[in-house]
């Protein structure tokens, strides 16, 4: 069967490196690293905008069976930039491209890798935008290059996390990697 790998973003240039396209670019980190490691596995980046990624992911799968071969890699402001959490059947916490998976699927069972995109303090708390246009504005704004090197860093982990789902499991990477 099949495994997919998922990176969500938005297509075109304008979007390439901004923080609402980190799937993507993680994704593009890793695909070399785990390129023939991983027997059947399909790496998908969406041509449509993150919140419209339902139709091309539903479009992709092999029924309901191939839910547990899924994985959906993208941003969350709420984890701080440069980690990363894996979970499992969980709602879309708000995040409207994981919406339209869910709804599409019509299921929340398969595995999300959600990868930090918010600043930090000098004393590590989270300092997240407030007000809904100041969210859209920091997402759609391009990474700068501190935050792309730790977006480096964590690829390496993701791809180790990637591995670990696809050969013991999502409990043992669960329990390794978040």
């Amino acid at each position: 069967m099949t495994k997919l790998l998922v990176g969500l973003g938005n297509p075109g240039d304008e979007y390439e490196n901004t923080r609402h396209n980190t799937g993507r670019i993680i994704l593009s980190m890793i695909e070399q690293k785990l390129d023939g490691q991983i027997k059947s596995l399909k790496f998908i980046t969406p041509d449509t905008f993150m919140n419209n990624s339902g139709p091309a992911v539903a479009k992709a799968m092999a029924g309901k069976k191939s839910l547990k071969d899924l994985i959906v890699v993208y941003d969350d402001i709420d984890l701080p930039i440069g980690r990363m959490k894996i979970s499992f059947n969980r709602s879309s916490g708000g995040h409207k491209g994981l919406a339209s998976i869910i709804k599409h699927l019509k299921s929340e069972e398969f595995l999300r890798i959600r990868i930090g995109i918010c600043p930090i303090t000098p004393t590590g708390k989270n300092k997240k935008p407030k007000g809904e246009d100041a969210v859209i504005k920091f997402i759609l704004g391009e990474f700068k290059k501190s935050e792309l090197d730790q977006l480096k860093k964590i690829s390496k982990k993701v791809a180790e996390a990637v591995f670990c789902i696809y050969t013991e499991g999502k409990d043992k990477a669960m329990s390794l990697y978040n």
